[in-house]
């Protein structure tokens, strides 16, 4: 049986507890669920908010694409991707990533490439709001992020 993938791309907050449920509810055959969740980070007090901005559809159909990758490389019996947009205070939720499987070596395998994916590839652009008055900057793409998700390059 193939696996269900779930992506949404969303403003409202997600719950974890629900999200894992919804994946799993009545599936007596999954063995390992790994869960991933993003956090917007304060930076030690420096950073008061992240806004992310996206194309409508254009990410949603790149997430369900290497989901699918995913699902295509490792056993899995359903993947769940949400990843929010607009402006997220500190301390909020950004993403989260869900890889169900019978084994956990597959779930956590599937659920570090999309993460590794979604930092690199995935049309999201994120600018920075500091705490106080100053304007936000647009963040740049990581060298670290790059090699991570090189480790995946067959």
């Amino acid at each position: 049986m193939a696996a269900r993938i779930e992506v949404r791309v969303q403003a409202e907050d997600f719950d974890i507890a629900a999200e894992i449920d919804r994946l799993t509810s009545g599936r007596t055959d999954i063995g390992a669920v790994v869960a991933f969740t993003g956090l917007c980070r304060s930076e030690g007090g420096r950073l008061a908010a992240l806004e992310l901005e996206h194309y409508p559809g254009m990410a949603e159909t790149e997430i369900r694409r290497i989901a699918e990758q995913a699902a295509a490389r490792w056993p899995l019996d359903g993947m769940v991707a949400i990843h929010r947009h607009g402006r997220i205070g500190a301390g909020g939720n950004i993403v989260l990533v869900i890889a169900a499987s019978a084994h956990r070596e597959a779930a956590f395998n599937a659920a570090n490439f999309l993460m590794d994916y979604l930092k690199t590839q995935a049309p999201f652009w994120k600018k920075e709001h500091p705490a106080g008055r100053k304007p936000g900057a647009w963040v740049e793409a990581k060298e670290a992020d790059d090699r991570a998700s090189a480790r995946w390059k067959t």
